[in-house]
């Protein structure tokens, strides 16, 4: 078929993905749309064409199981799942606690799951080894599917729908890309105008967004795989539609390998080899590729080790007579340096879209997800943890890239903590008192780039000064990447003061004639306010979910400050930027030219005090206003706000007078008692005891204002992204309320206080599920200690009938429930509701 001169759409890739996105975008009626790959049809070469195939829908991020469960009920409408069942086995202690964890999630994301005994894995799978194996985590929703059928099955219902156009063997040589909006894409075969390009190509994906000037920052990397066959105990044992399985699939967990059925065969895929990986343009071209451009040459001596144990493991079906090695690949895959897809439009190219870095399992999900964001705006999942906009540049890099993926392969199987921590490319943005932290003995989370203290060992003396107030954990899993001395920060803030490194915020500047215009329609809150004013504002999309929530201080008439998070920071500026297009204002990043430091606590008046001249009383300081003040020497802007309910101030200052900014407030401070605070602190203990919400936990896309609890008594005139969708919620009662509840006992079966981390379900006191009235069970967005009331405290939605104080239920921990009780179900925080000290 010829190709076409111009299109809606351009879909480069016909893989999983990129089929299921053509599919969904003729369902929401786009027409004209164009899917190009450089191979054949229907086996174009990518992965899709020799992965395992196989589905476990059990994660623990929200966001990836609601993309898979997606996906499997598509691939099961389509007629190409096979229900196998499957097994994650467990070889150590460790991995049978993370087997209970895993069922936390289950119970979370409503799949039904078991453990068992290694007699119940073997009557299923008989030819089994379970010697060595403690217990199994059984998933009987577990099957395979045929990608490539499923991949033709929706290509062809766009074509029957008259909205799509195929054309196989066509490479794309380069993009047209016009004051940075992509106006068309260049081939082989002729040149295609559009103003919408998707790169749906999955280990080829960089190397297309760079011809476009943008960047895709995912690495090509090799999975192992080996089929043995023939094997008698598989021979006849044919699954009813696609003929290929009956046996459940089975992941060695603690071996990094997994074994699946397939007909007479079995594959072997192994997680435990060295990283290897490819650059993009080094992949091998259709006419060289021995078998596929993604099937690269095996490598025995990689994959040697995991042979021996899989033997050892199915002794009797993989060392049986006449079995032998038929295929052997180093498959590729896409390996992105934090673990999740790369999904959106690009920052740098208006009208590039990425679906990159998806795997089978969420295929079509990712699919239907990503139309749905091309034409409303928004998707019914929330992807904000997938969006393409979320990196700063340095994680663009292809040694960034190249080192964290490196370090994720062999995790790709492992037990990962909640709070683990990089240990690759680190120390690549420093605070300006980088130095005196380390002399306090800080202990550095990774944030962006930044090294942020978590706590300071030089506040170790503080566990003596509080005892058991700081809630000490005694299981190791608990206590993991915490320190007591996070509460004992949290007590002597309370006390007297506490001084926090806030240098990872995103700060950008909106300025120009129009920047009010910008910024209103932009967020929820009234920005047409006097100079010297701070806004705390939600930010929707267009369906009322929740897109960030950040800071805004008017500095002028025609300058705003915008502060937000670190994490979700270059995903706000690229959303700023779009609303201000077309108008006269500018959105600026100015991270990089700013300290942040913040001082709270009931001395904070008295350490800013000693330091400036300015009138910072209540009076002449009111709460949410913002100045420019002299403390000491330094040019200081001064807002009055806070993230953990105390007195006291954000401080910003030219980054290279930051030290000495923070110096100065440590020797104000001292007679006090001031003391440096983590961000355990800042983050957790101080946000949770006050009830605020935080954005990645409480708030999403699929959150709106009034669920949470956050509805103000009016809404502005001004029009702003969501505000149709916003007024439409405050009419209706909410399908589910945002709670802070505590945990009533912490004791476990063997006597030990247990402390949840996040994650958790909530559930009756009886152990029976809870659901809200979206279909969805509550569970644990956020967990922490409330050192202030002695408390273990969790937010979590619950349905409206629960949502009252003094409500008892449940929260499943580690297999076991732990009484939990309602205490605020709305948005007054639990410690000092009346707001008393912050407004002191």
């Amino acid at each position: 078929m010829a190709l076409p001169e111009s299109a809606q759409v351009v879909v480069i890739g016909a893989g999983i993905v990129g089929n299921s996105l053509v599919h969904h975008l003729a369902r929401l009626g786009w027409r004209d749309i164009v899917q190009i790959d450089k191979g054949p049809l229907p086996n174009p070469g990518g992965s899709t064409g020799h992965a395992s195939n196989f589905i476990f829908p059990v994660d623990h991020s929200r966001e990836i199981t609601d993309l898979t469960l997606d996906s499997m009920r598509q691939y099961e409408e389509l007629g190409v799942f096979t229900r196998s069942g499957g097994y994650e086995l467990a070889r150590t202690p460790e991995r049978m606690e993370e087997l209970r964890r895993r069922m936390s999630s289950a119970r979370a994301w409503g799949i039904e799951a078991e453990l068992v005994t290694p007699e119940q894995v073997r009557e299923r799978v008989p030819f089994l080894e379970t010697s060595e194996l403690l217990g199994a985590f059984w998933t009987p929703s577990v099957g395979v599917v045929d990608s490539l059928r499923a991949g033709t099955l929706m290509r062809e219902s766009a074509q029957q729908a008259g909205a799509l156009t195929v054309v196989p063997n066509v490479e794309v040589t380069g993009m047209d890309v016009v004051d940075g909006a992509l106006r068309g894409i260049r081939t082989d075969q002729g040149d295609i105008a559009c103003d919408t390009v998707v790169v749906a190509c999955g280990v080829w994906s960089p190397h297309l967004a760079a011809m476009a000037g943008a960047s895709i920052p995912l690495t090509p990397a090799v999975h192992q795989m080996i089929s043995v066959g023939p094997i008698p105990q598989l021979a006849g044992q044919h699954g009813e539609i696609t003929g290929e399985i009956q046996f459940p699939i089975i992941r060695d967990m603690d071996s990094l390998c997994y074994e699946r059925q397939h007909g007479a065969d079995m594959e072997v895929g192994s997680y435990a080899h060295r990283a290897i990986l490819h650059a993009p343009e080094d992949i091998p071209s259709l006419d060289r590729a021995k078998l596929s451009p993604t099937e690269m040459p095996f490598t025995a001596d990689d994959f040697d080790p995991q042979l021996e144990t899989a033997l050892e493991l199915m002794p009797e079906a993989l060392g049986a007579d006449g079995a032998e090695i038929r295929y052997a690949i180093n498959g590729l895959l896409s390996l992105t340096p934090d673990g999740a897809p790369i999904l959106g439009e690009s920052p740098e190219v208006r009208g590039l879209w990425s679906a990159a870095a998806v795997w089978i399992k969420e295929g079509p999900g990712v699919g239907r997800a990503l139309a749905e964001w091309m034409t409303h705006g928004w998707s019914e999942i929330d992807l904000h943890h997938s969006d393409i906009a979320r990196f700063h540049p340095h994680q663009r890099t292809r040694e960034h890239v190249a080192a964290r993926t490196s370090e994720a392969f062999i995790k790709t199987y492992g037990i990962v903590h909640p709070g683990e921590q990089w240990e690759s490319e680190r120390g690549k943005r420093l605070a300006p008192m980088h130095a005196d932290q380390r002399e306090r003995g800080a202990q550095f989370f990774e944030a962006v780039g930044w090294e942020r203290p978590q706590w300071y060992a030089a506040n170790e003396a503080l566990l003596g000064d509080y005892g058991d107030a700081v809630m000490p954990r005694e299981n190791e899993w608990d206590s993991r990447w915490w320190s007591p001395i996070i509460n004992a920060e949290h007590l002597a803030m309370r006390e007297r003061a506490g001084i926090v490194d806030l240098s990872a915020f995103c700060i950008f500047d909106v300025a120009g004639p129009e920047a009010l215009d910008a910024v209103q329609r932009t967020v929820v809150a009234q920005v047409d306010v006097a100079p010297g004013r701070v806004v705390y504002t939600p930010v929707l999309d267009a369906r009322g979910g929740f897109r960030s929530d950040l800071t805004v201080m008017r500095l002028a008439h025609d300058h705003f400050r915008v502060v937000t998070g670190g994490a979700h920071g270059m995903a706000d500026l690229a959303w700023f930027r779009a609303h201000a297009r077309g108008l006269a204002a500018a959105v600026v990043d100015v991270t990089s030219a700013y300290t942040t430091i913040g001082v709270w606590g009931p001395r904070a008046r008295d350490i800013l005090g000693r330091l400036t001249t300015a009138d910072i009383s209540h009076e002449g300081f009111r709460f949410a206003t913002c100045e420019d003040i002299e403390v000491g020497s330094l040019d200081v802007l001064a807002s009055r706000i806070s993230y953990v309910g105390e007195l006291g101030w954000e401080l910003y200052v030219l980054s290279e007078q930051g030290a000495r900014l923070w110096t100065l407030l440590h020797e104000a401070g001292a007679p006090d008692g001031a003391v440096p605070v983590g961000i355990g602190v800042y983050g957790t203990t101080g946000r949770l005891e006050k009830g605020y919400r935080a954005f990645g936990a409480e708030l999403d896309s699929e959150r709106s204002i009034v669920e949470a609890g956050m509805q103000r008594p009016k809404v502005k005139a001004a029009s702003f992204t969501g505000r149709d969708a916003y007024l439409a919620q405050r009419e209706k009662d909410p399908d589910r309320v945002l709670c802070t509840l505590a945990v009533d006992d912490h004791t476990s079966a063997s006597g030990t206080r247990r402390y949840m981390l996040g994650g958790e379900p909530i559930l009756t006191r009886s152990g029976e599920p809870v659901t809200d009235d979206h279909g969805h069970h509550p569970y644990v967005t956020s967990a922490g200690s409330a050192p202030s009331l002695g408390k273990h405290l969790l937010m979590a939605y619950l349905p409206p009938g629960l949502a009252s104080v003094g409500t008892q239920l449940a929260v499943s921990y580690m297999e076991e429930l732990y009484p939990v009780s309602v205490l605020s179900a709305d948005a007054t925080p639990v410690f000092d509701p009346d707001n008393e000290r912050l407004r002191s």
